[in-house]
């Protein structure tokens, strides 16, 4: 049987495939401009001609940053602050989430409608500064790790994916002797691996941009994240320059905006690696929730 769409079914289409690849353009665009502009040669970004492709084949501006020594310092440090920082979360957020979905537990109520009071009101940048340094955090690993590791709206997804899980198998569970800690940890988390995986992306990415955390509560230059760095590059470079550079800069041999670009995309090149080895999770993970069943 042949199926004929009609004509409004066919302009339908074309509008959908005409906006996709608008939003496609849209958004590829200023990456491969700033991949471009990192690549150029300095005569043509000063005059504006570099859009899509680069002009004037250049790589200094990725010798430069590989030269600084705080490069490999902030990318050391912003890996470990995700990868402790990821595993905290998804680990935390399902040790909170995990009770919320046994009927029988009699604080399950409370702990709801205090969650979602968090979702909706904080004490704001003042306290929370106030109570990390009683907490004698400050311009500590920790810092940068414990703060925001459980959000009430994850804590809600967890419970809501867990759920779904059937009872019976946790039943069963306590029959043979387990309790609810090797239930959680060898039945409910296997079988949430898109859940975890999703939410561990989404907790990588978080870690892997955070530079205002850093801002605030840390002092010593070698805990900084990468993200500090970059800001370093963008917006006090011309103070952090070496004489070499700054004379490569006066003879057009560069552009400072060969140098920002460049580390723009070594700051970007992790997550961008990460993400298609994921992205088969990624959809199942961010249906949670949405069926029943």
């Amino acid at each position: 049987m042949v199926y004929k769409s009609s004509v409004g079914s066919r302009i339908f289409d074309a509008v959908n495939i005409g906006f996709m690849l608008l939003l496609v353009i849209v958004t590829v665009y200023p990456l491969l401009n700033v991949i471009a502009v990192s690549l150029s040669h300095s005569d043509y970004i000063s005059l504006g001609k570099v859009t899509w492709f680069p002009r004037g084949f250049n790589t200094k501006g990725y010798g430069i940053i590989f030269d600084k020594p705080m490069l490999y310092i902030s990318y050391r440090n912003t890996v470990l602050y995700a990868a402790a920082g990821t595993l905290l979360t998804l680990f935390l957020t399902s040790l909170m989430a995990y009770p919320l979905t046994i009927s029988k537990f009699q604080l399950k109520n409370g702990i709801t409608v205090f969650l979602a009071i968090t979702m909706f009101f904080s004490g704001g940048m003042i306290p929370t500064y106030l109570i990390i340094k009683q907490l004698h955090m400050l311009n500590t690993f920790w810092v940068m790790v414990v703060p925001g590791c459980i959000s009430a709206y994850n804590v809600i997804i967890f419970r809501t994916f867990f759920q779904n899980i059937s009872s019976e198998l946790r039943e069963s569970a306590y029959i043979d002797g387990a309790n609810d800690l090797v239930v959680l940890i060898r039945i409910y988390l296997p079988l949430s691996k898109a859940l975890l995986a999703t939410f561990a992306l989404f907790t990588v990415v978080a870690h892997w941009n955070v530079w205002f955390n850093a801002l605030i509560y840390l002092k010593d230059e070698h805990r900084y994240p990468l993200q500090m760095f970059l800001r370093s590059i963008i917006f006090t470079q011309q103070e952090g320059q070496s004489s070499q550079v700054k004379d490569m800069i006066q003879n057009r041999q560069i552009n400072p905006k060969n140098i920002q670009m460049a580390a723009i995309v070594i700051t970007m090149a992790p997550i961008l690696c990460i993400y298609p080895f994921v992205q088969k999770y990624f959809v199942k993970g961010v249906m949670v929730g949405s069926i029943k069943g």
